[in-house]
């Protein structure tokens, strides 16, 4: 009986060295885009997309085509170097005279409301 209780311990243990041998441990697939992988991904080309401006819009960021960050980074900029910015409430923008005429009559918009405002006026 020994001898068969012996056995049967052997065979298990072998058995748990085996799987344990012939299984190779998961790695986590690694998470890249195509920008990280240098393979010339061009990030999200719909961004990058030139886009023309209406003459309203030109005189705040220029009349060449322009992507729509570059358009909203030149807006800020022009906000920013004119004080336009609320003093109380930061996340409103108050209009002169040219970004009156750009956001579409109002004296002040929300700075959320602001890339809906943009699209109005680019093509």
């Amino acid at each position: 009986m020994a001898k068969a209780a012996k056995k049967t311990a052997t065979k298990t243990q072998e058995k748990a060295e085996n799987t344990t041998a012939t299984k190779a441990p998961k790695k986590a697939a690694a998470k890249t885009s195509k920008a990280n992988k240098g393979g010339g991904g061009t990030g999200n080309a719909g961004l990058m997309k030139p886009l023309t401006v209406d003459s309203d819009l030109a005189k705040v960021v220029g009349k060449e085509p322009l992507p729509r960050t570059q358009i909203i980074k030149k807006i800020w900029d022009y906000i920013k170097a004119n004080d336009l910015q609320d003093k109380d409430n930061k996340r409103m923008i108050n209009a002169d005279e040219t970004l009156k005429v750009v956001f579409d009559g109002k004296d002040q918009i929300s700075m959320f409301e602001l890339a809906k405002v943009i699209n109005n006026h680019i093509k």
